[in-house]
């Protein structure tokens, strides 16, 4: 067999990249299922929105970089089987120890994140559960590359693809349970467009807002808000914005696919210039159900004597 030492050394290099990288974001994808799967009652809406972007970066790292690393192993435990290079088997062995001093130490950086978590107030519970994910992940990456570093792999390939076809299997089963506990990219998008819609809202009111300071009353409709500009569209496939008077002021409706969430927006201080002009008093509630939904929004006349 012709040998290509550059070649398979960099087979390797790829191979063992991969595997760092699979290992990391499979412990992200894991973290972000605990946080999801036991949630603490002190947790935020965006905290668990943080854990479900977390398992969306980790299924799409994995899904990507875990069959690159299967592939490239493949090749590379052929190669090696194949191969009477000396030189090249030499090189592969430091590469294996090096690896895995570096990517040891940067798995190492989860561990600590862990128990920071645990003396921050995280349950028992979760630290418990992420401590062994990272010991049993970390762990078999680890004795699987000391015995390939021993050639222990090279001699025995049955032993080796049941090993290979056992870490599938835990792969798989992680990214089909993961997936149950996010939202589909359909309601990503959805809830995405519920909070465009209330921005433009926002900005409407705004508008409406100055149009009622400096004329001391309420526009007739929305067509009479811009001028030499065209009013906010809701996204495609949804009704029109409406503006409907009443008698303590007006209403803001549109048609959301979700309920709005807990912290989903910040309080602001509601915008008053001048407090002897109207001004609206409930600016700032944002909460909203799905369907078709309108914000009251009373306006406050104050009396300048």
């Amino acid at each position: 067999m012709k040998q290509n030492t550059a070649k398979n050394f960099v087979l390797q290099l790829g191979s063992l990249a991969s595997l760092y990288l699979s290992v990391a974001f499979f412990l992200v994808l894991v973290f972000g299922y605990i946080n999801i799967r036991f949630p603490d009652s002190l947790d935020s809406v965006w905290q668990l929105e943080s854990a479900a972007s977390s398992i969306r970066l980790g299924f799409a790292m994995v899904l990507v970089f875990f069959p690159t690393y299967l592939y490239l192993t493949r090749m590379v435990n052929k190669n090696r089987r194949d191969t009477s290079d000396s030189m090249y088997l030499g090189l592969t062995k430091w590469l294996i120890y090096l690896s895995l001093l570096v990517g040891g130490a940067v798995l190492l950086g989860d561990l600590v994140a862990v128990i920071m978590g645990f003396l921050e107030g995280d349950l028992t519970q979760r630290f418990m559960l992420k401590a062994v994910a990272v010991f049993a992940v970390t762990g078999a990456a680890f004795y699987y590359y000391i015995k390939d570093a021993q050639g222990y792999w090279i001699r025995n390939e049955k032993t080796s693809v049941a090993y290979g076809a056992g870490a599938v299997v835990i792969v798989a089963a992680m990214l089909a349970t993961s997936l149950s506990y996010i939202e589909t990219p359909t309601e990503v998008r959805e809830r995405k467009a519920d909070q465009e819609q209330v921005q433009e809202l926002r900005e409407l009111q705004w508008a409406i807002a100055d149009k009622l300071r400096v004329e001391e009353k309420l526009i007739p409709s929305l067509d009479d808000l811009y001028s030499g500009r065209p009013l906010p569209e809701a996204p495609e496939g949804r009704p029109d914005y409406e503006y409907k008077l009443t008698e303590a002021g007006f209403e803001l409706c549109a048609t959301f696919a979700h309920s709005s969430r807990e912290d989903d927006f910040l309080p602001v201080r509601p915008y008053i210039e001048d407090m002897d002009r109207p001004f609206i008093s409930n600016s700032e509630d944002w909460y909203y159900e799905a369907g078709e939904w309108c914000f009251e929004r009373t306006v406050q006349v104050v009396d300048a004597r």
